[in-house]
């Protein structure tokens, strides 16, 4: 497994929700003079997902190289093809990520860009707009969604125009020999300790070199926290060894807080309720964010160590699916993730042990029996990986 390499001097901004993230995208891409990298797991057909296309039409016509890849399943399989057609008519190339899951199960879940090897973008959000929901766009939110990217300038940018670059040989239509020399000089890059304060990292998760980076960057903060643990996110349903990190820093007397998105998905929140008695009893606290669509999936540890990225609690981001989350060292930052976070939690809804042993015992037999399905299901997929 690679271990994470943090480089130095890097300027990064955080971005909240689409209004300040696509603005900040298009502007780099009016400003590209060579190439352009992206990746997205939906690619909607909406007015913000628009004026991303055009932005990258704009680009492709000055005569930049411009690559993007979208998920079959994020984006869709007619809306995949659409994107096609009006991609080769603007000059951009573009590569539909496991259509037909020829390439197994796993989803490509990571939203990147990279513009010129100079700016690069990372987060957790899909070109889609805010105030629709990305399964229906008939569907319009009570309020923004909540979610966040950061905009990188400096050393980092170097690391993922890497792993951009790699995704898009991977999904070409290349020789064995081409695959194995760029294999080989994969593994020929060692990470190099930066000589300069800590800044950032970026952690990736995928089904080579990189299975569990994410989820032990998560364990290795939880494991380390003095005084405070604040972590969101949409889908909740870790395996064993995450949900130990949590028990076990709560009952060292750090506070931890989760605060989950609920409503998108039922199956989904059902799911998470089963584990909210273990952790609570724990004390661990959990809040329910019902205000809007909650899709961030970030976290602050003690004011210092925080992290933005596409990764969720669950199986999938977890075991199975390719994510990409960036990993800062740094006060400030931290302290501006955190008042996010903290204004989500005053939103939300406490969750109350006392509330759960008074649910019906039908209730409790339907959250046992989703719990079980999940559990069963993932450790099919993943080969028993997933109870880690």
């Amino acid at each position: 497994m690679r271990p994470v390499s943090f480089i130095g001097q890097n300027d990064i901004q955080l971005l909240h929700g689409g209004a300040e993230y696509f603005p900040a995208m298009i502007e780099a891409f009016d400003a590209a003079q060579s190439e352009i990298y992206l990746e997205t797991y939906i690619f909607a057909a909406d007015e913000a997902a628009q004026a991303i296309k055009a932005g990258l039409a704009r680009a492709a016509a000055r005569g930049v190289i411009v690559n993007v890849i979208t998920d079959w399943i994020g984006t869709g399989n007619l809306a995949s093809g659409t994107l096609q057609r009006e991609f080769q008519e603007m000059g951009v190339d573009h590569r539909s990520f496991n259509p037909w899951f020829r390439r197994g199960i796993a989803r490509m879940h990571r939203k990147l860009c990279v513009v010129d090897r100079s700016v690069a973008f990372l987060g957790g959000v899909n070109i889609v707009d805010d105030m629709h929901d990305d399964d229906d766009a008939s569907i319009v939110l009570p309020a923004p969604r909540w979610d966040f990217g950061v905009r990188i300038v400096g050393p980092l940018v170097a690391t993922i125009h890497w792993e951009m670059a790699l995704n898009w040989v991977r999904l070409g239509h290349i020789s064995l020999r081409t695959r194995w020399a760029t294999f080989k000089e994969q593994r020929a890059r060692q990470p190099t300790e930066a000589r300069v304060p800590i800044v950032a990292g970026m952690v990736v998760r995928d089904n080579l070199r990189n299975r569990r980076t994410i989820q032990n960057a998560y364990l290795k903060a939880l494991g380390g926290a003095r005084e405070s643990v604040l972590l969101a996110n949409p889908y909740f349903a870790p395996g064993r060894k995450l949900r130990k990190g949590l028990s076990s820093a709560a009952s060292r007397g750090v506070k931890v807080t989760l605060l989950l998105g609920v409503g998108h998905y039922q199956f989904q929140d059902v799911i998470a309720r089963a584990y909210y008695p273990e952790l609570l009893k724990c004390g661990v606290k959990i809040v329910e964010y019902r205000k809007t669509q909650l899709h961030g999936k970030v976290a602050v540890v003690d004011d210092r160590w925080s992290t933005v990225g596409s990764s969720n609690y669950d199986g999938f981001s977890l075991f199975v699916n390719q994510e990409a989350n960036v990993v800062v060292i740094d006060v400030d930052f931290a302290k501006q993730l955190r008042a996010h976070i903290e204004r989500g939690v005053a939103d939300g809804v406490v969750m109350d042990l006392s509330e759960f042993d008074q649910i019906p015992w039908y209730k409790k037999a339907f959250y046992r029996f989703a719990y079980l399905i999940y559990k069963n299901l993932l450790r099919l997929i993943t080969w028993g990986k997933s109870a880690e």
